[in-house]
């Protein structure tokens, strides 16, 4: 298997650390898609999963471009394991 790897891109102003991270396949939501495309097994649960992710990021860049800030679940979220 070979190993994920990206290169930085740049596409006009980036608003938000996270939006950069969407730009560049970084996010959580691209993260998740690699992790289902390396599951076979998941078969339609997986393709349901992939459409989900992908409405995801297009909520996020209409959201970001109408209010230029993250969306709340994205600002509010924290690491649910932090002491």
């Amino acid at each position: 298997m070979q190993p994920r790897s990206t290169r930085y891109k740049e596409e006009g102003t980036i608003t938000t650390p996270f939006d950069m991270a969407v730009l560049n396949d970084l996010d959580r939501f691209h993260l998740a898609g690699d992790a289902v495309d390396r599951l076979p097994q998941s078969g339609a649960r997986g393709a349901y999963l992939k459409q989900r992710l992908t409405d995801l990021m297009t909520e996020h860049r209409l959201y970001i471009r109408e209010h230029g800030e993250d969306m709340p679940s994205i600002q509010n979220w924290r690491w649910p394991f932090a002491s």
